[in-house]
């Protein structure tokens, strides 16, 4: 690479770790998804139209974009030589001028709504600029063959079906440079650390005393099902979320965020996942495949809509983790208690009051958060919803100790009002830390995690299963 030709980066997997047409894609389905449907069936057999649509759409920050840093390096060391970088790559024209401005490189040649500079049209628009064996390229692509043998030296950016030693063999020049994905950032995408909050399907098991070894077995299918839902979701909010990720502290370092993960390859998971979830709801039968279509349709306008709304979004995220206990009732196949249903509700929104808490007591100014509605003004407004979170849960718990079930279940009632102490402790610590910006960013998480907190939910535990005569029953005392 010692010669003083042009540079010229491929744009899509090669200068970027990411594809701008799925990028664009994802941002048209996160601000206008009908649009974005319409012009992607409209364009299907069209990229170079699709391409241009969709910039129309949902034109995206291209400054906000995960580059390569080896890719980088080289075009920062060209630029130090004099010579000129450009970017040639097949997404909308305009997106590529962006990029190249945002980057301060000296041109771009993109795709317009009638040529797809791809392969040979790429190839073909280079050498009328340049000349034959007039530049240096770079690429990624199989397709990118066809250039590369009108270029002076060939940069090849991951295997590219193996252009790097199929060019060495013809005595072409070649830089090769690492690419591809890992499995194990993948698997950070799922997150399966999440799965934890799915142990809720267990609390219409233990609220109903039914212990046996049957009813835990269909639970656990329905937690694993819920777990691919969550995780399918959990993609989808990841690839509608990018442009705010970026700009996020900590979210700035998701895999597809940060181009650790093609986007094309968390599509697919996505669908694998979603399969995996319904295939299993079908399983355990239609009450639970329904709770399981609802959790995910619900999800699906979370990521879309609703989680921009103010306090729409934490009554959807006080639902969504209900549902998780409808579909261990369904799962188990015992009643859902009406009084725990109205009980845990308000309790979720609590903590999804707390989740909103820490997210404005750690950001760095009074801005609304990315891709929500609320700013740093809004703490005590959350603050005082928590706390009648709170107090509406507490007094659901004392109202269904008077009831006829409670009566019947836990002979003790007495201890049932004790246990109002631990619960009532566990919500404070769990608001507090909250407002000091003490927690993770996930409230349920957290308190799986939080040895106090767990140490407080042991003991109401404790207290219900003495009161319900469990401790006699299985120890003798």
């Amino acid at each position: 690479m010692a010669d003083r030709r042009p540079l010229v980066l491929d744009v899509d997997g090669t200068f970027l770790r990411t594809d701008m047409l799925f990028e664009s894609f994802w941002a048209g389905l996160g601000t206008a998804p009908i649009a974005t449907i319409k012009a992607a069936f409209a364009n299907l057999r069209r990229p170079a139209a699709l391409k241009a649509a969709l910039f129309d759409i949902a034109p995206i920050r291209a400054d906000l974009l995960p580059v390569n840093p080896a890719l980088a390096e080289i075009a920062k060391g060209a630029q130090e030589e004099g010579r000129e970088v450009i970017l040639a790559s097949a997404s909308d024209g305009r997106l590529v001028d962006r990029l190249a401005r945002a980057h301060g490189f000296d041109g771009a040649l993109g795709s317009t709504p009638e040529i797809n500079l791809k392969g040979a049209n790429k190839a073909e628009a280079l050498v009328a600029e340049y000349g034959d064996k007039g530049f240096i390229y770079a690429g990624d692509h199989t397709s990118d063959m066809e250039i590369w043998t009108h270029s002076s030296h060939a940069v090849v950016v991951g295997r590219a079906g193996g252009a790097a030693r199929k060019l060495a063999q013809t005595g072409h020049g070649v830089t090769e440079i690492p690419g591809g994905w890992r499995i194990t950032d993948l698997f950070k995408a799922i997150r399966p650390h999440q799965w934890v909050k799915n142990v809720l399907l267990i609390l219409p098991m233990i609220a109903a005393h039914n212990f046996d070894l049957s009813t835990f077995l269909m639970v656990c299918i329905g937690i694993a099902a819920f777990s691919a839902a969550a995780s399918c979701i959990y993609l989808v909010n990841d690839l509608l979320d990018l442009e705010a990720d970026r700009l996020h502290p900590k979210k700035c370092k998701r895999p597809f965020a940060s181009g650790a993960v093609p986007i094309r390859v968390g599509m697919v998971a996505t669908l694998v996942l979603a399969l995996i979830a319904l295939g299993l709801g079908w399983y355990l039968g239609t009450g639970f495949l329904i709770v399981v279509i609802i959790y995910m349709t619900l999800s699906l306008a979370y990521s879309l809509r609703l989680k921009r709304m103010r306090w729409v979004d934490i009554f959807t995220l006080a639902t969504l983790y209900t549902l998780r206990v409808v579909a261990g009732a369904a799962a188990s196949g015992v009643d859902a208690s009406v009084f725990m249903l109205i009980f845990i509700f308000p309790i979720f929104v609590t903590l999804g009051c707390v989740k909103r808490l820490t997210e404005l007591t750690l950001a760095t100014n009074d801005d609304r958060l990315p891709g929500r509605g609320y700013g740093r003004p809004d703490r005590e407004d959350l603050l005082n919803v928590s706390g009648l979170g709170m107090a509406g849960a507490l007094v659901i718990f004392f109202l269904y100790s008077l009831s006829a079930q409670a009566q019947a279940l836990y002979p003790t009632q007495w201890l049932l009002w004790v246990a109002l102490i631990p619960i009532a402790w566990w919500l404070l610590r769990m608001i507090r830390l909250g407002w000091y910006g003490k927690q993770d960013y996930d409230p349920i998480v957290f308190a799986l995690k939080d040895k106090r907190g767990v140490g407080l939910l042991l003991m109401t535990l404790a207290l219900m299963f003495y009161a319900a005569g469990l401790w006699q029953e299985w120890f003798g005392f």
